[in-house]
C-alpha cells in the first residue's frame, strides 16, 4: 500500500481489475479487500467530520444492523483499516449509531481538570530537592509540612498536602526538568534466572567458577574483558577473551571455553551479573544439561576461589593498564596456545585440606604434599578415567605433559608476553 496524491492503491499482482470503495458491496468483496487480493482505489480523507459521515454512511450502505455476527466483524475491519481507527473508537461509533441512527461528532466543552499544583509550586519543589540532595517523596513532603505549619512559609501550603504518587510525578513533569536534572542509581532487579546456592561439586570435576575481569578504560575506550573459568576441584583453568562482554561475543566464547576443559561442564557459578545471568546463557546451559547457580547475597566466599585466580593468574599476566578492544582476537590465540596450557600442565596449585579444630569447626589447611598441577589432580581423582570427554585419553594429555618441560612451558609464555605487549605497545604509540 502507498500514498499518492491523496489516493491509496492497493496492488496485486494477479487482479487486473481496479475497483471503488462503492463497488465493495458484499461481505466476500470486502473479505477480499481486507486479506489484499483485491485491488482497491479509494481517498484518504483527513477531516474527522468528513470520516464520521463516511463511515456512518457504510454501516446505512452495508446495512450493518441487519448483518450476522461474523458479517458484522469483517465490517468493522474493514471501517477500521480506511478510517485508521482503533476498534475501541469504532466501536464507540457504532454504539452512537445503534442508538442515534446516525453518527455525529460531539465536541467536547469541559475543560478538563483544573491546574492545582501551578509553577510557582513546581519551581519550590525543585528548590527543596536541590537543597536537600533530593530524598524520597515521603522526606520532601514532611520537609513542606514543617516549613508550612512549623516555621510559617506560607507558600509551602500547597505543597504540604500533596499526594506522595503525584510528587513523583511533578518531578517527571517537562516544567520540573527544564529546571533540574537529577540521576537516579540503577535499582537492581531480581532475576529467577539460576539457583542463588553455594555448587555442590562432592569431589567430582565440571563444576566451574567463572568471572570477568576487564582490562580498563582510556579516554573513554573499553578494554578487552577476559572470561576465567576455574573448575572448583582440579583447578583447571580456562582464560578467554573477548572484546565485549554483549550476546554477540559471549555466546560463542563460552560454547569454545566449555568445549576446552577436558571433562564435560555439570555446573555454572557465576556472581550476579547481567552478563551470565540472563536467558540466553541460560538457554545455551540448559540446552547442554549445564547446572546454573548463582551467588548469594552477604556470602563473599560463594565465588572466591575464579576471584583468587584473577588476581594470582589474568592480573598477573596482563596487569591493570588498558588493553584495546581490537588486541581481543590475538590476546585469545595467546591464551589458547600458551597460557592455558602453563596454567593446566605446568603450574602446581595448592589445595585444601579440611579438619576440625579443638573448636569442633571445620578449617581448612593447604599442605604442600597437596601441591600440585591441575592436571595431576584430575588424574588422581578415583575413578578419573569414567571424567574424560568421549574420545580423550589420558595417554594423549599425557603426550601435551611430556611435550616440554615446565621451564620450557615458562620460557615460552614469557617470550610470547613479551612479544604480545611489545605488539600493542609499538601500534598504541603509533596511532
Amino acid at each position: 500500500m502507498s500514498l499518492k496524491g491523496g489516493w491509496v492503491w492497493v496492488h496485486d499482482r494477479e487482479m487486473k481489475t481496479l475497483m471503488k470503495l462503492e463497488e465493495l458491496k458484499s461481505v466476500w468483496q470486502l473479505t477480499e479487500f481486507l486479506e489484499g487480493t483485491q485491488a482497491v482505489a479509494f481517498c484518504v480523507l483527513s477531516g474527522k467530520d468528513e470520516r464520521y459521515e463516511w463511515i456512518g454512511g457504510e454501516l446505512i450502505r452495508l446495512r450493518y444492523l441487519s448483518l450476522g455476527k461474523r458479517e458484522r466483524g469483517v465490517v468493522v475491519r474493514y471501517l477500521m483499516k480506511v478510517s485508521g481507527y482503533s476498534r475501541q473508537q469504532m466501536t464507540r461509533l457504532i454504539a452512537q449509531y445503534r442508538e442515534r441512527g446516525r453518527i455525529a461528532r460531539e465536541q467536547r466543552t469541559v475543560r478538563g481538570f483544573a491546574t492545582k499544583y501551578t509553577a510557582r509550586d513546581i519551581g519550590l519543589l525543585v528548590e527543596m530537592d536541590t537543597r536537600h540532595d533530593t530524598p524520597c517523596g515521603q522526606r520532601i513532603k514532611k520537609l513542606c509540612e514543617r516549613a508550612s505549619e512549623m516555621y510559617g512559609e506560607a507558600e509551602y501550603a500547597n505543597l504540604a498536602c500533596i499526594s506522595i504518587g503525584h510528587l513523583y510525578n511533578l518531578r517527571k513533569s517537562a516544567a520540573y526538568l527544564r529546571r533540574r536534572r537529577w540521576f537516579q542509581k540503577t535499582q537492581p532487579k531480581p532475576s529467577s534466572i539460576g539457583e542463588r546456592r553455594k555448587p555442590r561439586a562432592h569431589g567430582k570435576p565440571g563444576y566451574l567458577r567463572i568471572d570477568t575481569v576487564h582490562q580498563g578504560d582510556c579516554d573513554k575506550r573499553k578494554g578487552v574483558y577476559h572470561i576465567n573459568a576455574v573448575d572448583e576441584t582440579t583447578q583447571f583453568e580456562v582464560v578467554h577473551t573477548v572484546e565485549k562482554i554483549s550476546e554477540q561475543y559471549l555466546i560463542p566464547a563460552l560454547e569454545g571455553l566449555l568445549e576446552a576443559f577436558p571433562f564435560p561442564v555439570m555446573g555454572f557459578h557465576s556472581d550476579n551479573g547481567s552478563e551470565y545471568i540472563n536467558g540466553r546463557v541460560a538457554q545455551m546451559l540448559a540446552k547442554l544439561h549445564i547446572e546454573l547457580t548463582k551467588s548469594r547475597s552477604r556470602q563473599t566466599n560463594d565465588n572466591a576461589l575464579v576471584e583468587g585466580k584473577n588476581g594470582a593468574v589474568v592480573r598477573k599476566q596482563f596487569g591493570y593498564s588498558h588493553i584495546p578492544q581490537g588486541w581481543a582476537q590475538r590476546i585469545n590465540e595467546f591464551n589458547r596456545r600458551h597460557l592455558n596450557p602453563y596454567n593446566n600442565y605446568h603450574r602446581p596449585c595448592l589445595f585444601p585440606e579440611t579438619y576440625i579444630d579443638e573448636k569442633g569447626k571445620q578449617r581448612k589447611r593447604y599442605p604442600y604434599d597437596l601441591m600440585m598441577t591441575p592436571y595431576e589432580k584430575f588424574k588422581r581423582i578415583p575413578d578419573s578415567k569414567s571424567y574424560l570427554k568421549e574420545g580423550l585419553t589420558f595417554e594423549e594429555l599425557d603426550e601435551r605433559v611430556r611435550a616440554k618441560s615446565d621451564n620450557q612451558a615458562a620460557d615460552e609464555l614469557q617470550q610470547a608476553r613479551q612479544e604480545l605487549f611489545r605488539a600493542i605497545h609499538e601500534k598504541e604509540c603509533a596511532g
